[in-house]
Order: structure tokens, then C-alpha cells, then sequence
């Protein structure tokens, strides 16, 4: 298969990028790749919004602030000034795509306020923002001829000079396109593109408890650099606060954010508020700060979760914000307005990823990134609330203008080799990769979570490496499956966050390490 765009994923991210070029080309042709339904992405389970300056006492400068003070001077300054003045015509586009953001009684949109943020300026659709966004897009999307979406696709690995030329490892690296796994038909095929964009979301699956779904396991970022793409700040993992508590589900269901911007208090087993403790702006700290606050509650208690107490909160503006975090807790029996909910922190996003420059290019030639998969240099060493859908909205359209400069320039790669494989079907035992993919989890969340050590960080090292050498083997002896290289996929992933954590020497934002302190 040819074609002149190559997409991978089908988030808010990857479907801007492709509503952008499908729109200026006609002509050309643009195919999606997504390895589960079209809707199934991380876009699809934000709940918060998008936070966006509009309020007439809020400020571009403002909300810059707010984002360097959250990043922990990690932030590439220029990079925020340029997203969060773009949020406007982010605005403007969503809504002529049919986002219904919410209005209040006047008409002017109800605007949240959560973690870090000193304005009301969250943009939302009650608190499942991110499935309206997804809906509206890709009704666009179906309207757009020259666009190919591929539902249950996986993506095995990038084509590069690696797989050209592998005597050559100085060459400068070039993309040629994908090979991909047909879930239906049961084999690898080649598809050959000018531009190629990862869009793939995040690595929470990697921690296993995480308010995640279960398709984000990093196959993006691994896939990049298993090409050599420069990879940055992936130790900085960002855990919501708030993911409502279980033993057993993935993902976990989220608290939004926005719940402690209405008012909602954090408390301990003992009723006890305990955040004024920890940061002078109580439950509206910044997530770091809370989740390590909440981390160290649970420590102190021996406790598995704290509270979030919602019964002081105006029980109809609670119904019409949250009718699904209401309806979620009333299904285990909670009635939010009586009862405390169970919360603890869950691996929510990943705020380093395949290092891009201001137009989304990565280091790899005819590579883009955008999205959560990407490292900007917006988020430092935390991400600001709901500035993720603001980021993959403007650096997707970064990326789209880059690619409609660039497309005409580019030429399709000659003889590229067809995947050297038979054809895909499970592996005999699948214990053996779930195994590992439960092993691996619980190596993340022991040792490589909230609060790390170099101790433990070593200790996650000499393990992964392990199962590293487990997973080759069965991936050189096996016919290939998208299971077995999500796992794959995860070890590199894993593999990276601890690498570059055990590099890290100094605590900023979402990463902290004990032996630092």
C-alpha cells in the first residue's frame, strides 16, 4: 500500500493532523492507522476539558505562568507563549468541527478551574470533553474521501535505513513507512508513505494501574527508538491524583480534576484535610504535589486509598458537571453527596516522549510526532491541567503545515522488503506474554512510582533486562502478534523511563527520588 500521509493513532491529535492535510489535499491520499476501533484512544477518557485563556480577568501571561510554575522550570518558555496564544483558533476550529463545549445561562461558556491553574479557562462537555471532541472529529473525518481509516491495525514497527541499510549506522535515518499487522486477515503489510506521523497516546498500561485504556502502551515512543529517534524526559510520569479506587479494574475510572476546583477536600482515613499540609493551595496544588501528598498519606496510614469528599458541594451544579462520575459511584453504591469516594493516585500521563522541534518534526527525516507520544517542551517536568488536548491540538497543526510544505518535495522509497513472516497468528501459550506484561507491571509500580530510589530503580533495571531477553527470544521464535509486541513495546518503554530516572539528579515536578531529597 501507498499512501502520501501516513497516521498513527486516532486520537485528537492524529485526527487535527489528518482533517488538516485531507482538507488542503483532496488529491492525495491519507491513511489511518488505529490497533483498536476508531474511537478507542486516551482523547476518548479525558473527562476535564481544554484550558484555553477567554475569561476577561485571565491573561495570555497568566496562563503561561501557571504552566512554567507547574513544570518546574523545565518548560521551553517559547514553546508555551506559542500553544497557549494559539488556543483560541484551537477553539475556533473545534468548535466549526461540532465540539459542543458547554454554555451557562447567558450563553458565554462555563469555564472550569482545576489543579495549578489561577483562572476559570477549562473548556469542557460535561466531564467527558474528550468523547465529545473524538465524536465531533471524526464525523468530520467520514465526510473526507481521500482519507483511509484502518481499524484493528497494529503497527510492528517503522520502516527506516535500519531495515535498508543496516551496515550503515551513521546514516542519517530516514522514515519510509509501516509494517502492519491485519488483525482480520491475520498478516503484515507494507505500507509505504511520504510523511508519517506517530500519534499513538501514552504509556500507562506500563504501570498497569492507570486511567489509561488498555491500548496505551507506548508503542509509539518504543517504536521510534528502536530507529534511533531521540527520546526526552520520559521519566516524568505524571499520576492523576484522583482515579477512583479498585483492586482489580483497568483502567481505573478518573475523578476529574475539576471536582476539587468545585470545592471537593481530600481527607484522611480519619476525616482529617490533610493537603494544607503539603502546599498552601490545598487540593488545587498541582498533581505532583498532591499525588505525593496523598502517596505519603497512604504510607503513613497503611492505608490503600484516601477520600475525596464532595457532600459540601452544591448538589445540582455536582449533577449537571458530573452526571458520569455520579452515576459511576451511585452503580457502587456511593451516593456523592452522602458518602466519601475511595481515590488513589494512577498512572495518568507521560510528559516527556519522542523529542520533536517547534514544527513537529523528530530527528528521524519524514517523521512527525504530536500528541502525548511527543516531547514538545511544553509540559517540563509536569503537565498543567487539560493543557494535554491543547498541546496535541496545536502541534498536530504544526505538524500539518510542516507536511503540506515538505509533501510535494518527497519521493516514495523504492524496494522496500516485505516483512520477513509467513503471516500472524497467537502464540501457543499466551501465559507466557501475560505473564510478563503482569510481571512487568508490578516491577513499575514497586519500584518505579510515585516515589523512587536508586535502590529500587537498580533493582527494576536488573529485572527488566530479564525480561528483555525472555521476550526477544519469543519474539525471534514465534510468528508475531500484537500481543507479544505490546509487550515489547512496554519493556522499551519501561526500560527507558528507568534509564533515564536512574540519569535524573536532581527532584523536579512528577519525579522524585528519595536518595535526591
Amino acid at each position: 500500500m501507498e499512501t502520501d500521509f501516513l497516521v498513527i493513532g486516532s486520537g485528537i491529535a492524529g485526527l487535527t493532523y489528518v482533517i488538516k492535510v485531507a482538507e488542503k489535499f483532496p488529491d492525495k491520499k491519507v491513511v489511518v492507522v488505529t490497533k483498536a476501533n476508531e474511537g478507542e484512544s486516551n482523547t476518548q477518557y479525558a473527562q476535564g476539558g481544554v484550558a484555553i485563556v477567554q475569561n476577561a480577568t485571565d491573561s495570555v501571561e497568566k496562563h503561561v505562568q501557571d504552566t512554567l510554575k507547574s513544570g518546574d522550570g523545565l518548560c521551553d518558555e517559547e514553546v508555551v507563549r506559542t500553544v497557549i496564544s494559539e488556543g483560541p483558533k484551537c477553539l475556533t476550529d473545534m468548535i466549526s468541527w461540532g465540539v459542543d463545549f458547554d454554555t451557562d445561562s447567558e450563553g458565554e461558556f462555563d469555564l472550569g478551574k482545576e489543579g495549578g491553574h489561577s483562572e476559570h479557562r477549562v473548556d469542557h462537555h460535561k466531564d467527558i470533553t474528550g468523547a465529545e471532541i473524538s465524536r465531533a472529529m471524526l464525523t468530520r473525518l467520514k465526510k473526507l474521501n481521500n482519507v483511509e481509516l484502518l481499524s484493528h491495525h497494529f503497527v510492528v514497527d517503522l520502516i527506516s535505513d535500519h531495515h535498508l541499510k543496516k551496515d550503515l549506522p551513521e546514516l542519517k535515518t530516514t522514515c519510509y513507512g509501516a509494517y502492519v499487522i491485519c488483525e482480520k486477515e491475520g498478516k503484515i503489510i507494507t505500507i509505504s508513505s511520504k510523511i508519517t506521523v506517530l500519534a499513538s497516546g501514552g504509556i500507562g498500561q506500563v504501570y498497569g494501574h492507570t486511567t489509561n485504556p488498555v491500548i496505551a502502551t507506548g508503542d509509539g515512543i518504543a517504536m521510534a527508538y528502536r530507529i534511533k529517534a531521540r527520546v526526552k524526559d520520559i521519566e516524568f510520569i505524571q499520576f492523576h491524583p484522583t482515579a477512583l479506587y479498585s483492586a482489580e479494574t483497568t483502567p481505573t475510572f478518573l475523578i476529574s480534576e475539576a471536582v476539587r476546583g468545585l470545592g471537593a477536600k481530600l481527607r484522611n482515613k480519619a476525616g482529617v484535610e490533610f493537603m494544607y499540609q503539603y502546599d498552601n493551595r490545598g487540593a488545587l496544588a498541582s498533581r505532583d504535589i498532591v499525588a505525593r501528598a496523598i502517596d505519603s498519606e497512604l504510607k503513613n496510614t497503611g492505608e490503600n486509598f484516601v477520600y475525596l469528599d464532595c457532600t459540601e458541594l452544591d448538589q445540582e451544579k455536582f449533577t449537571v458537571h458530573f452526571p458520569n462520575i455520579k452515576e459511576k459511584c451511585k452503580s457502587l453504591g456511593l451516593d456523592v453527596h452522602k458518602n466519601f469516594i475511595p481515590v488513589v493516585p494512577a498512572a495518568h500521563y507521560v510528559c516527556g516522549g519522542v523529542q520533536v522541534n517547534s514544527d513537529g518534526q523528530t530527528s528521524i527525516q519524514n517523521l512527525f510526532a504530536c500528541g502525548e507520544c511527543s516531547h514538545t517542551g511544553l509540559h517540563g517536568a509536569n503537565r498543567l491541567a487539560s493543557n494535554s488536548l491543547l498541546e496535541a491540538f496545536v502541534f498536530a497543526d504544526k505538524c500539518a503545515i510542516k507536511s503540506i510544505e515538505l509533501i510535494d518535495s518527497i519521493e516514495f522509497k523504492a524496494e522496500i522488503p516485505e516483512w520477513n513472516s509467513d503471516g500472524t497468528t497467537a502464540p501457543k501459550e499466551m501465559i507466557l506474554i501475560s505473564y510478563n506484561r503482569n510481571e512487568l507491571q508490578r516491577i513499575m509500580r514497586d519500584y518505579v512510582g510515585i516515589v523512587r530510589s536508586n535502590q529500587r530503580l537498580e533493582r527494576a533495571l536488573k529485572r527488566l533486562h530479564l525480561l528483555y531477553e525472555e521476550t526477544e527470544t519469543l519474539y525471534q521464535t514465534t510468528t508475531i502478534s500484537p500481543q507479544l509486541c505490546e509487550l515489547r513495546n512496554l519493556i522499551t518503554v519501561a526500560y527507558l523511563i528507568v534509564t533515564h530516572s536512574i540519569k535524573r539528579k536532581e527532584n523536579r515536578g512528577g519525579f522524585y527520588n528519595l536518595d535526591l531529597a
